[in-house]
């Protein structure tokens, strides 16, 4: 699987955190350790997980010293037990020990996510439904939060309001739309937005599933539904007939403790926020083995 990310892209974010975190100095470190010292360390996990943000890491300690090398120990994406050395650091202490928590910080964020996505699609396994994120990600971070959810197995949602049409409620309240809404805003999202995009319309309610089909959109998404109604609701799509009938998303509530009820009802798509906004962060921690 591809789990290539732009860490140009990416670049501005860790700056930023090292930045916030060193400011003008470590002082603690620099009054401590001699800027001769060399050390050598290694980053484990304290619990099991999938681990995700090693290329981060390394490149947080490029920025903050190239003489430290940072040597990964598994692979993206690879799952781990407590105690497994995830990646080995050596170089200048004081570099090795100020950039301890930047590194840390993007290894448990991400891998928390990567964890949490694999849990979600092992509870799916042998639906015809995949796992996917939302746009519901901490501010600056969305490019590596959806690249942990690809190494924990999961696919991307829309990256922004910029690569994929959805209409919500929201719009059709603020065109004023009252009658044939969903109709119209497809029509118009048709006829404005590049021909290559699809076009997504939510339904919360069996008559909005009615006007959705009827409005021939690429993608329904049955949002906040109880699972009675959207195995209504997918019955209905399914038995429209339709040439080329719309993909169906579910989406609202999902829990790992609910997922499989919600696979089991055969939608295509499954998207769950909590990928992304609720992932406990995985358990890393930096253990300093010794000089050199």
């Amino acid at each position: 699987m591809e789990y290539n990310f732009d860490l140009e892209e990416i670049e501005p974010l860790v700056e930023m955190a090292i930045k916030e975190d060193i400011g003008g100095g470590d002082v603690t470190t620099d009054s401590l350790i001699p800027e001769w010292l060399a050390v050598r360390g290694e980053f484990l996990a304290k619990e099991p997980g999938i681990i995700a943000g090693l290329p981060v890491a390394q490149l947080a300690y490029q920025h903050i010293n190239k003489k430290v090398s940072f040597l990964p120990k598994v692979e993206e994406g690879h799952k781990v037990l407590p105690g497994r050395a995830i990646a080995e650091v050596r170089g200048p202490a004081r570099s090795i020990l100020s950039g301890e928590r930047t590194a840390v910080n993007f290894l448990q964020r991400l891998s928390g996510i990567a964890t949490l996505t694999a849990q979600f699609v092992e509870r799916v396994k042998g639906y015809p439904g995949k796992v996917y994120d939302t746009r519901k990600t901490v501010p600056g971070w969305r490019s590596l939060e959806k690249y942990a959810v690809r190494v924990g197995g999961g696919l991307n949602h829309r990256m922004g309001l910029y690569d994929q049409v959805l209409i919500k409620d929201n719009h059709l309240k603020a065109l004023e739309a009252t009658t044939q809404a969903m109709t119209k805003g497809v029509r118009l999202a048709r006829e404005k937005a590049p021909q290559w995009m699809l076009i997504e319309v939510e339904a919360k309610t069996m008559e909005e599933v009615e006007e959705a089909l009827a409005a021939r959109p690429d993608i329904i998404m049955l949002d906040n539904m109880s699972l009675k109604d959207i195995n209504r609701a997918v019955e209905m799509i399914r038995r429209a007939g339709l040439a080329s009938p719309p993909l169906i998303e579910v989406s609202g509530g999902i829990t790992l403790e609910n997922v499989e009820d919600f696979a089991k009802t055969k939608a295509d798509r499954i998207s769950v926020g909590a990928l992304t906004h609720s992932a406990r962060a995985l358990d890393i921690a930096l253990e300093i083995k010794g000089s050199i």
